[in-house]
């Protein structure tokens, strides 16, 4: 199939919408662990959370999930939610709180464009939370596409920052 289009430059995903299985122990992620702000409940089986102030950046709703089992890890669907942080500080406080309140963390890499911390929520669902380096970082192949890597994240020099 041919390719006319392209979406257009200032094009962005605006938020993520989730099926969750209990709204109560997402909010309890998302919001109290995360740092989300709770911008609206929509009656008693959907809650809208924003950073910023923004009507929302993720939704999460019980509607067709309620009491349902966690996401599959071997089939299809989502496989994570990227939250973007823009400083390296913000990355290392966010990292700071997971040790601190002893939340799993599933892994984390430096990708050469990005640092990432993986972790999963209380749904299953997959939660990626990084930080961008400067593009002028950024390393190109001959052809002009991005180098992405997958190395170990020096988390102990991500955790230098909140000195």
């Amino acid at each position: 199939m041919e390719n006319n289009y392209n979406i257009p430059v200032q094009a962005q995903i605006g938020h993520v919408h989730l099926k969750v299985s209990d709204l109560a122990r997402a909010l309890e992620f998302y919001r109290d662990l995360l740092g989300f702000e709770l911008t609206t409940m929509y009656g008693k089986n959907a809650a809208f959370l924003s950073a910023g102030g923004y009507h929302h950046h993720i939704g999460l709703n019980t509607w067709h999930s309620k009491g349902g089992p966690s996401a599959p890890r071997n089939g299809a669907g989502l496989y994570h939610t990227a939250i973007l942080y823009p400083t390296r500080k913000d990355l290392a406080e966010i990292l700071q709180r997971l040790i601190d309140k002893g939340y799993p963390i599933d892994g984390a890499s430096d990708h050469g464009v990005s640092e990432a911390i993986y972790l999963t929520d209380p749904d299953g669902n997959g939660v990626e939370l990084y930080r961008d380096r400067p593009r002028d970082e950024w390393e190109y192949a001959e052809d002009g596409s991005v180098k992405m890597i997958t190395q170990p994240l020096d988390v102990h020099g991500l955790l230098k920052e909140l000195e």
